[in-house]
């Protein structure tokens, strides 16, 4: 993993481009596993479970003590979401100021890739009543996943040129949506043939972690050949990617900041709009199957999750090309009102009415990777040379932050109203506002602020 070219930029030979970007897709579909099947699927109920045992084992009912306090054992995923939150926060600015002072980004990606895939395949000897053990593990994937990510994201800028960018990173979340897809089936099948094949629920969940983490790793080791290490302006001017002097760069860069306004309000636009494209999915089993909401089976939240994830790679694609066409921006914006007019229509859907459920997760699907993905492209496009793996580390902590935030609107909502429809239709501000500081950013006058070149569906408008 010591392939290097001697200074940073896009290789001019589109064939040599062409081969990095695919092993960038490879990584793509490599760990979304981790998010699709283990967050969103198993590892909210398995921690649960373990805590329950614990629980009744120390025989106080549905309480467990940890550190003095006492939690009911539900508790224990979400408080283990949010730890995760508040130390990525803190840690990804630094892991991006590394990665830019690094001369080999592809050895930083593949340790966080192996310590991901490590701790998630280890959740496999987390069983019985071994819950601090499993939350530990998955605290530490998590975090690892997130740095990860800084890493990966920070390669977009060198792989693809800016005429490439949102086909590269439309593609990129597709394929990511469709490898989770593939996994997240193969796991629904275990899990329904568990009594066939001689296991239990909890044996289907921890083969299923186990397999998401040699998935995560397998793939990683097919990338890492065809991505190449880089040296930019700060990895030259130092010897190695050093603790101190990264951080003392990243709070120049948070300073710096100011002399790029245009930069600064996407981030904020992007801190909105996807804090609540966050918060839709996390909270959507729970409108789904809530007694004051849909009141839908677990199963119908299975079939939605299975086809959000066909549709979204479906719809990742689409947008990709359309943006081509209409602009980034314009396309960006198109992806926001259809999100603010999902969630209205959210509001007014009729209990137990299970084909419409699935009609929203159409849309939803259709949506979903398409603004996550021109959101990543738009931003590569506004941050300066170099500067990659600092700027992407900001812009995944606005990613983390934002789900804290909406994740307090949704407990008042829900606190207030007793169930989760009020609090889903709470999520269409975030969604207007974000919007509306989206279009207040001057997109070519923040990329040409930057230092870079403007992607030729911007140079041939007036």
């Amino acid at each position: 993993m010591t392939d290097t070219t001697p200074t940073a930029g896009v290789d001019p030979d589109p064939k040599r481009r062409r081969r990095e970007q695919r092993g960038w897709y490879i990584y793509d579909w490599a760990n979304q596993v981790f998010w699709t099947s283990v967050v969103t699927v198993f590892i909210g109920p398995y921690l649960s479970g373990l805590a329950q045992a614990s629980a009744e084992a120390a025989g106080t009912g549905e309480r467990i003590h940890l550190l003095g306090i006492s939690l009911h054992y539900n508790t224990v995923y979400p408080a283990a979401g949010m730890i995760a939150a508040v130390i990525q926060i803190a840690l990804l600015p630094v892991v991006g100021a590394i990665t830019d002072h690094s001369r080999n980004k592809k050895r930083l990606l593949f340790v966080f890739a192996c310590v991901g895939a490590g701790s998630t395949t280890a959740l496999y000897l987390a069983t019985g009543d071994s819950y601090l053990l499993a939350t530990g593990l998955f605290l530490l994937a998590n975090l690892a996943y997130g740095c990860a990510l800084v890493v990966y994201n920070s390669f977009l800028p060198e792989i693809a040129t800016p005429d490439e960018r949102d086909r590269v990173s439309s593609t990129g979340w597709g394929l990511a949506y469709l490898g989770g897809l593939v996994l997240l089936v193969l796991h629904l099948l275990l899990v329904s043939n568990a009594d066939a094949l001689g296991v239990d629920t909890a044996d289907a969940a921890r083969i299923a972690f186990a397999s998401a983490g040699v998935w995560w790793l397998g793939f990683t080791i097919l990338a890492m050949p065809r991505l190449r290490n880089r040296i930019g302006p700060l990895a030259a001017a130092a010897r190695g990617p050093r603790v101190t002097a990264s951080v003392r760069q990243l709070g120049r860069t948070l300073i710096e900041l100011r002399h790029y306004p245009h930069t600064l309000l996407f981030l904020l636009a992007y801190l909105l709009f996807n804090d609540g494209i966050q918060a839709t999915i996390r909270y959507a089993a729970n409108f789904a199957t809530g007694e004051e909401d849909l009141g839908l089976s677990q199963d119908d939240v299975v079939a939605a999750i299975v086809l959000i994830q066909l549709v979204a790679f479906l719809g990742s694609w689409a947008t990709g090309r359309l943006a081509e066409v209409l602009g980034t921006k314009p396309t960006l914006v198109a992806t926001l009102v259809i999100w603010t007019l999902l969630l209205s229509s959210a509001y007014v859907l009729p209990a137990g009415n299970v084909p419409l459920f699935l009609t929203l997760g159409v849309g939803i699907g259709l949506v979903l990777g398409g603004s996550q993905a021109l959101a990543r492209s738009l931003f590569s496009q506004l941050i300066p040379r170099g500067r990659e793996g600092e700027y992407f580390g900001v812009f995944t902590i606005c990613d983390r932050a934002g789900t804290l935030i909406a994740s307090i609107v949704v407990f008042v909502a829900v606190e207030l109203t007793g169930g989760y429809r009020a609090a889903i239709f709470s999520l269409v501000g975030f969604f207007v506002i974000g919007g509306i500081l989206l279009l207040c950013t001057n997109i070519r006058r923040g990329i040409l602020q930057a230092g870079n070149e403007l992607p030729g569906n911007m140079r041939n408008r007036s």
